[in-house]
């Protein structure tokens, strides 16, 4: 759609010089370090132990997500234990898809980018040599974002190597050039891919690497994570820890503006910057950095990770990753209380997107709920799962690991509720809350009509139902 690129060049055909010739190469590095991304790749991924992406738990993590109001669940989430065979490593991530296949794209990221992040993390301790043929494999033309990304590279050498060698450990370096290239390599395949259409579709991404104490966070978008920590009086506060990667922020903005893109607000929302081509006022993301969406990326939109690190102590208890959908109406402080006071940790999560969803219905009658996901790691669950180990095998499977379904409700509506910004008032008139909910349990909502609630895109191509949609459509006409 618009641009299109050749994938022969990732994909010879297997009587051809180049792949009999990758396939001595590939014999001859047999048993090395670098097989282990040929296994982890080929190696499907819901037989993988450790490894969660539905709505469940583990000792060490609650996951859950919930389908909105406005279409297609485009968020999805994953959870990762003894990442690629890594002793005492986790990685976890969510990831908020928008546009017409942006359900598609953040599945994509998803399930490729953990093993892009883990092959590169090899890489960066057993030599350049496979690095140099994952480049030339996706070598392509440079636009704005790829030469934002050279640029981010040389820059981040020059910082880390000056700056940051003495104040973090070997691990936070590695893995920040881990993280800058794994996306980097992400993005060029969403480009190159041939099933998934990621000209107007794009994801963000919340991820974070633990191991031992050592905790690096990357993030693209405006998903968001927070850690619940103890103060030295005991009480509960919320650290933030990503930035919110908005085009209100002056350096996006700037960025944006320099390769010749657009920002601004509408008038009926004023409070939300978008980016928008020179040209033409579409598409309207409200976003400056995500994965996919390349109708921008060569006006500024760029896909480079925010990078940071942290070295955990005793007294931060869980971190929170979600997607916007939390954010628009639960603040900070708010999230990490519900966390702490959830009855269980193995619920903790879906108490968080249940008190979500009644916030929406509660301060925002007429509006649709956006997609909820949220990933909820414990940080102490070794004090707890040593404390509960027998109570725990009566509850729970041998795996450790638990996978629910269903939606539930109840409890008390919230109040003083903040918002993050992407979101804004209705001017229709109040109907109430039981109205509503009959009204949403009745209604096929779609993405694409008129909504109160901002989306993160405008002005998308229409879409076209196909043949079951149109009988459906008649069927309610007729009735």
């Amino acid at each position: 759609m618009g641009s299109c690129f050749s994938a022969e060049s990732r994909s010879p055909h297997p009587t051809s010089p180049s792949s009999s010739s990758r396939k001595r190469k590939n014999k001859k590095r047999l048993g090395s370090r670098t097989s282990s991304f040929e296994y982890w790749r080929n190696e499907p991924l819901h037989r993988i132990p450790g490894r969660i992406f539905l709505n469940g738990s583990s000792q060490v993590a609650s996951l859950f997500t919930q389908q909105g109001k406005k279409g297609t669940n485009q968020d999805a989430m994953v959870v990762w234990e003894n990442f690629c065979s890594r002793q005492d490593t986790i990685f976890c991530g969510v990831f908020d898809g928008h546009g017409p296949f942006g359900h598609m794209v953040a599945k994509r990221v998803r399930d490729s980018l953990p093993l892009k992040l883990n092959a590169h993390w090899e890489l960066s301790v057993s030599g350049d040599e496979v690095l140099k043929e994952i480049s030339i494999n996706t070598a392509g033309s440079m636009n704005s974002e790829e030469a934002a990304f050279a640029s981010a590279d040389e820059e981040s050498r020059v910082s880390v190597d000056a700056e940051e060698a003495e104040k973090h450990p070997e691990i936070f370096l590695t893995l920040r050039e881990s993280f800058l290239k794994a996306f980097k390599v992400m993005d060029r395949e969403l480009k190159t891919h041939q099933s998934v259409d990621c000209f107007c579709s794009g994801t963000t991404a919340v991820t974070l690497v633990k191991q031992g104490h050592d905790l690096i966070v990357g993030n693209v978008g405006d998903s968001r994570a927070v850690m619940g920590t103890r103060e030295k009086d005991g009480s509960l506060v919320a650290v933030q820890l990503t930035v919110d990667l908005k085009p209100n922020l002056p350096a996006e903005a700037e960025r944006i503006r320099k390769c010749k893109g657009r920002v601004f607000a509408l008038q009926d929302e004023p409070e939300v910057a978008r980016v928008w081509l020179p040209n033409n006022d579409s598409p309207g993301l409200a976003m400056a950095r995500a994965f996919g969406d390349f109708c921008l990326k060569d006006f500024g939109l760029i896909s480079v990770p925010e990078v940071s690190y942290r070295r955990l102590t005793e007294k931060d208890e869980f971190i929170v990753l979600a997607t916007d959908g939390i954010w628009d109406v639960l603040s900070n402080k708010e999230v990490v209380d519900i966390i702490a006071a959830a009855p269980r940790r193995s619920t903790a999560a879906r108490s968080l997107v249940e008190t979500a969803v009644r916030a929406w219905r509660y301060k925002y009658p007429t509006s649709k709920v956006d997609d909820c996901a949220v990933v909820c790691l414990f940080l102490d669950s070794h004090k707890v799962c040593s404390a509960s180990s027998n109570a725990k095998s009566k509850e729970q499977p041998s795996s450790g690991i638990q996978v629910h379904n269903g939606d539930g409700e109840g409890g008390s509506e919230p109040t003083g509720l903040e918002r993050s910004g992407t979101c804004r008032a209705s001017n229709e008139e109040e109907e109430s809350k039981e109205e509503v909910v009959e009204a949403e349990s009745e209604i096929e909502w779609s993405a694409l009509e008129g909504v109160t609630r901002v989306n993160t895109l405008l002005n998308l191509p229409r879409f076209v139902p196909d043949k079951q949609d149109k009988a459906s459509a008649g069927m309610r006409k007729r009735k």
